[in-house]
């Protein structure tokens, strides 16, 4: 049984494609994607923006995602149709993400190393 603690879940971002460069983009390596800082926009938008190469399904690249951050991964995972397994983001790593599919929708939980919140912050 999951306690409410480990399962509670905190709105971080809305993801969306863009095929411009966005100021301050970091690049997430094992997605092939840039990405800018939703912290750093009023309705906490992050703009990804994918390199040709990517290993990602276009049903992803074009479709928003919504993204949450949590304190433990397995309880928001388990159960579901995972779409991205857990990697580390940023170098040095500052979050461990995955992406499930929930009701049609890509769903992603983050986990946050202690005292970060993005790549550049």
């Amino acid at each position: 049984m999951t306690d409410q603690t480990s399962s509670a879940k905190t709105f971080h971002h809305v993801g969306l494609r863009t095929k411009e460069p966005q100021p301050g983009e970091s690049f997430i390596a094992p997605t092939r994607v840039w990405v800018s800082n939703p912290n750093r926009h009023d309705q906490r938008i992050e703009y990804l923006r994918y390199e040709p190469d990517s290993p990602i399904a276009e049903e992803f690249m074009e479709a928003p995602h919504i993204a949450y951050a949590v304190d433990d991964l397995e309880p928001h995972l388990a159960g579901k149709d995972l779409y991205l397994a857990p990697f580390d983001v940023g170098e040095p790593p500052f979050a461990t993400v995955a992406f499930t599919r929930e009701h049609g929708l890509f769903v992603e939980y983050m986990v946050f190393r202690p005292g970060r919140a993005w790549h550049d912050e």
